[in-house]
């Protein structure tokens, strides 16, 4: 059995480079998205299985033992690829490029292009960070997957669904900045194997989907992306809500 599993060792790597392909493939797609706005839903899919097998490699490294510093340094890479530069061009294809500051006649500055900027260089920032410091038992500042899955959903969500673009931006920017943060968010795959039973969990998740899958037949898929939106924003809250509380408990000591 010891021979197998050292035979597999590879598989955990296998899903990172997975995690990297489909980013790459996202940023080639999003970038074409003005011929065609379907490239634009595609990119976002894509960094949607991104972040699927950026868990699953994970879930196989702890399985088979195979954590290595190599597959750590190899998955922040996959990471930026996927969850920050990824995002970037696909929000930068969805809203930021309408976004030009004419200073004068002959000169226009792309505010939208520097704006997207911010954000893989949060996104590196954050995961150079983290592979310093890092604590088992939560997260600094919000994770770059989750940050790049709250941006990927936007295109989906609010294709149909009209959000101002400025908002929509705030969002963006917020996303960036919660990643080198030092708010503490909980790990959710910690939290709920704590507080959830197999065969609960497996029920709570048969429910979510199922829910999610009558959302988008009696609404349309938008609002199945939109829900799916709000229970991340939820997570990136607690991590404010936290803070704060921490706050006015210090100031009434």
């Amino acid at each position: 059995m010891g021979a197998i599993k050292r035979g597999l060792n590879w598989v955990p790597n296998l899903f990172t480079l997975g995690n990297l392909s489909l980013g790459f493939f996202a940023i080639l797609l999003a970038s074409r998205a003005h011929q065609n706005d379907r490239l634009l839903v595609v990119a976002a899919i894509l960094i949607l299985l991104a972040m699927l097998c950026d868990g699953l490699d994970g879930f196989a490294a702890r399985i088979l033992k195979a954590q290595s510093e190599l597959g750590a340094q190899l998955d922040s890479l996959a990471d930026l690829t996927a969850f920050g530069i990824a995002p970037a061009v696909l929000f930068y294809s969805f809203v930021l490029h309408q976004y030009n500051y004419v200073a004068t006649p002959d000169l226009t500055i792309p505010t939208g292009m520097l704006l997207s900027a911010v954000y893989p260089a949060c996104a590196a920032y954050r995961l150079a960070r983290f592979n310093l410091v890092h604590d088992d038992q939560g997260f600094v500042g919000l994770p770059s997957p989750v940050a790049g899955v709250t941006v990927a959903l936007m295109p989906l969500a609010f294709g149909e669904i009209h959000i101002p673009a400025w908002i929509l931006t705030v969002i963006f920017v917020l996303a960036a900045f919660l990643m080198v943060s030092t708010i503490r968010y909980a790990k959710p795959q910690a939290v709920v194997l704590k507080r959830f039973s197999p065969l609960r969990l497996g029920i709570l998740l048969a429910g979510l989907v199922i829910g999610l899958i009558f959302i988008g037949y009696e609404y349309g898929a938008d609002y199945s992306a939109a829900a799916i939106f709000m229970i991340i924003t939820v997570y990136t809250l607690t991590g404010l809500v936290s803070l704060i509380i921490h706050g006015i408990q210090e100031s009434r000591l």
